[in-house]
């Protein structure tokens, strides 16, 4: 990955990028993995020092105990990955599935972080633990376990972009980072999603709170990004950016305009509403 190292730190699997500036902490999604950061480096400020890891259960990074874990587990251990590198005062930025482990910390360990991005929010299925799984939830579970992780990858990868026809190299990267989804991770990671509850946890979020998703996400898409916003307290709801020509897989599709909007966010003079961004 570029300019990124690869670590182990007590079971958590960790990519960094050293920095002498701000800290920025990235959370991926659910069919995804650390790797899938490396075309955003290029793009970011080159004195931040960046810190990206492999939720439970994916790349080397040990599941959790639970088989239906829900996001405070993996706040968890987040923090155990924030005490272990001394990680304060950080701009957290969740993806997808971890956008609710990004809420779930900064409601818990608010004192840790500076702001939070909620990019391409998952709002979570709202189930109760140990109940039937949500239908979307448990399709995951049953493609991957019927087809194997190659094929369930070619599946769904091409969801996650917009204009797949004209972005093949794409697709097939993504394509690639799905295909190293495995259990028990994913499984988690799925029943994690089914009971998450992200407009419950917005509206208790103390600190200052951005929203960006991609215009054409057919996954989370744009409307769920806006009720996200809108829970979010007033005094807290920070700006709500749209990136007109990318999908669910908004950094890798357009790092330029992520890392801009990224930069633009870190600012703590940076007033709240919406910002619409084009290259």
């Amino acid at each position: 990955m570029t300019d990124l190292k690869t670590y182990l730190s007590d079971g958590i699997e960790y990519a960094e990028r050293a920095g002498t500036g701000p800290v920025l902490v990235l959370l991926h999604g659910i069919g995804s993995n650390a790797a899938s950061f490396a075309p955003l480096m290029p793009y970011l400020r080159t004195d931040w020092r960046v810190v990206i890891w492999n939720a439970p259960g994916y790349g080397q990074s040990t599941p959790l105990t639970s088989n239906w874990p829900v996001a405070s587990e993996y706040a968890e251990a987040l923090l155990g990955l924030f005490d272990r590198l001394k990680l304060n005062d950080v701009l957290l930025a969740g993806h997808s599935l971890g956008t609710l482990v990004a809420a779930a910390f900064a409601t818990t360990y608010r004192e840790r972080v500076a702001r939070l991005l909620l990019a391409s929010p998952a709002l979570g299925h709202g189930m109760s633990r140990g109940g039937a799984l949500s239908p979307a939830a448990q399709s995951r579970i049953d493609d991957l376990q019927a087809m194997g992780p190659d094929a369930f990858a070619a599946s769904r990868a091409s969801r996650l972009v917009y204009a797949p026809d004209a972005n093949l190299d794409l697709v097939a990267r993504v394509q690639r980072g799905m295909a190293q989804v495995k259990m028990p991770g994913y499984g988690q990671a799925a029943r994690m999603l089914a009971s998450g509850r992200l407009l419950d946890d917005a509206q208790r979020l103390g600190l200052p709170t951005d929203v960006i998703v991609g215009a054409n996400d057919r996954v989370t898409p744009p409307d769920g990004a806006a009720r996200a916003h809108a829970a979010l307290r007033p005094q807290w709801r920070g700006s709500y950016t749209l990136l007109p020509a990318a999908g669910h897989a908004l950094y890798q599709q357009d790092p330029a305009g992520f890392a801009a909007a990224l930069t633009v966010l870190t600012k703590d003079a940076r007033e709240g509403g919406q910002m619409e961004v084009t290259k």
